[in-house]
């Protein structure tokens, strides 16, 4: 019987093969900690009595949550990774001078590569599987285990493959395929097991749409979700390259074979979908553009950015709908660049001024709204469209706010309209 590209990737991080189901200990290529979840791993660490790291240039920080802090509480939170950073003089740590979400600012600086294992303690941490990685979310004592030996232990989930087929039609994007795999299994459709996505359809899919779907598999439950690395992938890794002076290590480049065993296989024919609109208050809450816009939903704002959805292709769509055009009056909308380098890169197309022209407010990279922190907190019944991963209750405000997941062009024209309207219309 043949291997999934999960089991090989693990099998030469164990040194021997291993199956689905197996438990081991392997090494860990990168650690991804932020200023959230990275202080109670540094109190383990410390606890435990060690004084350096096993790996200390596999560990990366990344300050994107509430930075710049929006209290004293978060500025004493920030300090403690900081303090760390400096004592062990981390070649990977990024603050304010250097910014960016987590998952878009890693890739970006070539620090994730196709064959690692990766974990950090967030649970979008999934994203990098985008780039043929396994990379998944842990806890934060589990992450101070990681940074003591170098290594943890994982049991080797199972995989379930999506085959895609078709083109994707005028507005459908990364984040319309994610919302409808998850609607079709439910929050805990994939439990511990590894999303392989195959099909037709991956050459039309860029790296942007890549990450999107990547980074929502934990949305289904999933530990990981993977693609095999292909053009779009080796061009991606060439510019990162370029760019940074190189890669972090040399990719280690794995494909399922034939024979691989599968839990499951989930085919969604893509040239099918309309945008899909993800209502109150799960992601698998999934309904058809054509239901959103019978039921007329009216909105309070509009969120354009996180690990899911803030990259330069989003702030592309966004500025093609918006350019000469103006937010609705009794709508709000936020642009939150995933980072500082998608930041520069929009102001010099000239997306910032159609952006800001059109009524948004443009903020740094940060988490903060997505996650109901800072910058976009949601007052008592509010509505947002956001591009971001989660809907749950409370999730970026007030209890009794509601948050519709949605696909760039969608926010952009329904920020104009006021409600939620069809981007292809």
């Amino acid at each position: 019987m043949g291997q999934t590209i999960i089991e090989k990737i693990f099998s030469e991080h164990a040194g021997h093969r291993v199956n689905a189901g197996e438990i081991i200990r392997v090494d860990i290529d990168m650690i991804i900690g932020n200023d959230i979840t990275t202080p109670i791993s540094i109190r383990a660490f410390e606890e435990s009595g060690a004084e350096t790291m096993a790996r200390p240039d596999n560990f990366c920080i990344v300050m994107d949550h509430y930075i710049p802090a929006k209290d004293i509480a978060s500025a004493n939170q920030a300090k403690i990774s900081r303090e760390f950073a400096y004592k062990h003089d981390m070649k990977h740590f990024f603050d304010e001078k250097d910014m960016g979400i987590e998952h878009a600012l890693l890739p970006e600086k070539g620090l994730v590569i196709p064959g690692d294992v990766i974990i950090g303690a967030d649970s979008h941490t999934c994203t990098h599987g985008a780039l043929g990685a396994f990379s998944t979310g842990m806890g934060s004592t589990d992450i101070s285990f990681a940074m003591i030996t170098g290594g943890n232990w994982f049991k080797v989930p199972e995989t379930i493959k999506v085959e895609l087929t078709g083109k994707p039609a005028q507005h459908i994007y990364g984040k319309d395929i994610i919302l409808e795999l998850i609607r079709l299994i439910g929050v805990d459709g994939a439990l511990y097991k590894a999303i392989e996505f195959t099909g037709d359809t991956l050459p039309h899919l860029g790296m942007a749409d890549r990450f999107s779907i990547a980074n929502m598999v934990i949305e289904a439950g999933a530990k990981n979700g993977i693609f095999a690395v292909d053009e779009v992938t080796t061009t991606y890794l060439a510019e990162r390259a370029e760019a940074n002076g190189g890669l972090r290590d040399e990719p280690k480049i794995h494909y399922s074979d034939a024979d691989a065993e599968y839990s499951q296989v989930i085919k969604i024919n893509v040239a099918n979908l309309s945008p899909v609109i993800a209502y109150p208050f799960l992601p698998s809450n999934g309904k058809t553009m054509e239901q959103a816009v019978a039921d007329d939903i009216k909105i309070d704002q509009v969120m354009i950015g996180s690990c899911t959805n803030g990259r330069i292709e989003d702030l592309r769509i966004a500025s093609e709908i918006m350019k000469g055009k103006r937010v609705a009056q009794h709508t709000r909308m936020i642009v939150t660049p995933a980072t500082q380098k998608i930041f520069l890169q929009a102001q010099k197309e000239g997306l910032m001024e159609i952006l800001i022209n059109a009524g948004a407010v443009v903020s740094n990279p940060t988490c903060g709204a997505c996650l109901g922190g800072y910058m976009g907190i949601l007052g008592d019944n509010e509505r947002c469209v956001a591009t971001t991963n989660r809907n749950f209750v409370g999730r970026m405000g007030a209890r009794t706010s509601e948050i519709y997941l949605a696909n760039s062009a969608v926010a952009a024209a329904s920020a104009i309209a006021g409600k939620i309207v069809d981007p292809r219309v």
